[in-house]
């Protein structure tokens, strides 16, 4: 019976819609994150606009150049020129690598902080939000979409700037040279932009698709890979194979179509620009022929011309990369503004505190039913008392693992309360309420660390003897130490290394460390063999002692060692005792007894 059942979405809020995230938006947090670092911010601009102007100043120089030296046949002229010209264009490359260096780092940094900004959220988001969102997909986003946003802030950033900057200065150095030439400038930029306009919005709306296409190759990876003794027992591999294919098409499909609109966006923009300068270039020269304008002048112009156009050029494609940001953002920002109707007090404002003994545990008169879904529980009222070892007999569906929930806060009730020594938890702080709480699950949780870490998980300041004495008590020490590296033995992803026995005893030694009031334990389904199941029985029993414990019951040894067992069926009550009494009074408990408890 699984600990977190799959629960509707909708109560998980999305506090920014996809369609309503802009560019604006994404600026925005971009810059919130930027703000945290002004120094660095500062430095780099003040680097974009030293090179900028470095890289304008060479059209004068080349005027200079043109019209005092090479015109007039003035050579020292021109050999001063030419070191005015490399001198220019030595501070020019300085500049450009310090913005370079410093907007790469903050491309870097920002990426880091978003990772770490998101990552930190989603902790805090209740099971049934992951219960919907596949792990490759929360992958995905972690690693694509951050990347996509340091390119952003990294390169793309710092380009529009530059490019901004550019053509501005251009723009005004034309005007000195000619007015006439600068007037046929500026008719043909809103020329230039139109397929800006048109085409952009095209780019976002397939980068965004493109990358939930590659978000759905990235979970196909993760389940085939995790399940992969079943692909393969099952010969399986030809069908993922097939299933994985068509999902790399139907991605590059999606990327063609992103493609395309990008690279018409670059084109046109492109021909636009080359279109007009030409043509600017066809009315300079007539103006030289005329004497209106001299060759160095002319040289000039068509110099800040040129960067000008190469600056439109250079916005245009950026503006298919911030496109490719916006969609990233939207996703990113879909899991940072997730929140749970589960809300928390903090730890100063909480009015109570968790008792540190066992306390007394109460279901007052509770209702609840997950959403789109009829009530489980009406009127439910079980009281258990402080030191108590209750264990839950029914059926799959009779709402055993809900009250797990219930009492850990991942859900809340409808109506009634849940109480600790006649304190409501809801006014508990909820990282309060459950570092008083341990839990067992019926598939034991082991993480790719070492043992140590695995045990340690619950009490990071535990020391190494604690640990051990933990793993003794759990009867996990004998196997450990015969691992090869003992308790530093990295166990594998999800403990691959170990039986479910001793998976269990890793766990049961992890809340014996933990040391905590409260023990929530859901017994493995699974048969094992008579000396683990030995073992693990009398490793349960030393961790129960002292305690409130609620066990799931699936093992007759269990429900024969409780203090009280309730039996449930389809969220209700049907009867509570002790195994002796229950098998004489109760019908339903007696059959269950007899067919499903595992003896």
């Amino acid at each position: 019976m699984s600990l977190y059942p799959v629960k509707n979405l909708k109560e998980v809020i999305l506090a920014t819609p996809l369609n309503e995230v802009s560019t604006k938006q994404v600026l925005q947090w971009i810059g919130s994150h930027l703000s945290q670092y002004k120094t660095r911010v500062a430095g780099a601009i003040i680097a974009l606009f030293t090179a900028a102007i470095a890289w304008l100043m060479l059209g004068q120089g080349i005027k200079y150049a043109i019209d005092s030296g090479f015109v007039e046949s003035a050579s020292e002229t021109l050999n001063q020129a030419t070191v005015i010209v490399l001198v220019i264009t030595l501070i020019a490359c300085i500049a450009t690598y310090a913005r370079f260096y410093l907007m790469t780092w903050l491309g870097e940094r920002v990426s880091a902080d978003i990772r770490n900004q998101v990552y930190s959220h989603l902790l805090s988001l209740p099971p049934s939000f992951f219960a919907e969102l596949r792990t490759g997909e929360v992958i995905s986003r972690f690693t694509s979409d951050t990347t996509v946003i340091q390119t952003v802030v990294g390169m793309s950033l710092s380009m529009t700037l530059r490019s901004v900057v550019t053509f501005v200065g251009a723009l005004v150095l034309m005007g000195i040279s000619s007015p006439l030439l600068t007037f046929c400038v500026i008719i043909a930029v809103p020329a230039v932009l139109v397929p800006i306009k048109v085409l952009a919005p095209q780019v976002r709306k397939f980068a965004k698709i493109s990358q939930d296409k590659v978000a759905d190759l990235g979970s196909h990876i993760d389940e085939s890979l995790h399940e992969i003794m079943t692909v393969q027992a099952y010969t399986a591999e030809d069908k993922e194979r097939a299933h994985f294919s068509s999902r790399v098409e139907s991605a590059m499909d999606a990327a063609k179509h992103r493609i395309h609109y990008r690279s018409l966006l670059i084109g046109c923009i492109m021909c636009l620009s080359m279109t007009a300068i030409i043509f600017i270039a066809w009315v300079g020269a007539r103006q030289v022929l005329e004497g209106k304008m001299t060759v160095g002048e002319l040289s000039a112009f068509l110099f800040y011309a040129v960067m000008a156009g190469g600056s439109i050029a250079t916005v245009s494609e950026v503006i298919g990369e911030v496109q490719r940001g916006v969609g990233a953002s939207e996703r990113l920002y879909q899991l940072l503004n997730a929140t749970s109707e589960v809300t928390s007090l903090s730890e100063h404002s909480a009015s109570s505190q968790v008792p540190q003994v066992a306390p007394a545990i109460a279901f007052k008169d509770m209702s609840f039913g997950y959403p789109g879904t009829k009530p489980l529980f009406n009127n439910l009222n079980v009281n258990i008392k402080a030191g108590e070892n209750l264990a839950l007999v029914g059926a799959s569906g009779a709402g055993k693992s809900s009250l797990f929930q219930l009492l850990m806060r991942f859900y809340d009730p409808s109506s009634g309360e849940i109480t600790f020594d006649d304190t409501p938890i809801i006014g508990m702080p909820l990282s309060c309420l459950r570092q008083h709480i341990a839990i067992v699950t019926q598939e034991p949780v082991v993480f790719a660390n070492s043992v140590m870490e695995n045990i340690r998980y619950g009490s990071p300041k535990a020391t190494d003897d604690e640990v051990m004495s933990a793993a003794k008590k759990a009867f996990a020490h004998e196997f450990i130490d015969n691992l090869e590296n003992r308790y530093h033995t990295q166990l594998g992803e999800r403990g691959i290394k170990l039986s479910g026995g001793q998976k269990q005893r890793i766990a049961i030694a992890r809340a014996i460390l933990a040391n905590r009031p409260i023990l929530l334990l859901d017994e493995a389904t699974s048969a094992l063999d008579a000396m683990s199941e030995r073992m693990v029985q009398q490793a349960m029993n030393r961790l129960m002692e002292g305690k409130t414990s609620i066990v799931i019951a699936h093992r007759l040894a269990t429900v024969q060692h409780a203090d009280r067992i309730v039996v449930m069926d389809k969220g209700n009550i049907v009867s509570i005792g002790t195994h002796t009494q229950l098998m004489k009074s109760d019908t339903l408990y007696r059959e269950y007894a007899e067919l499903q408890l595992l003896s």
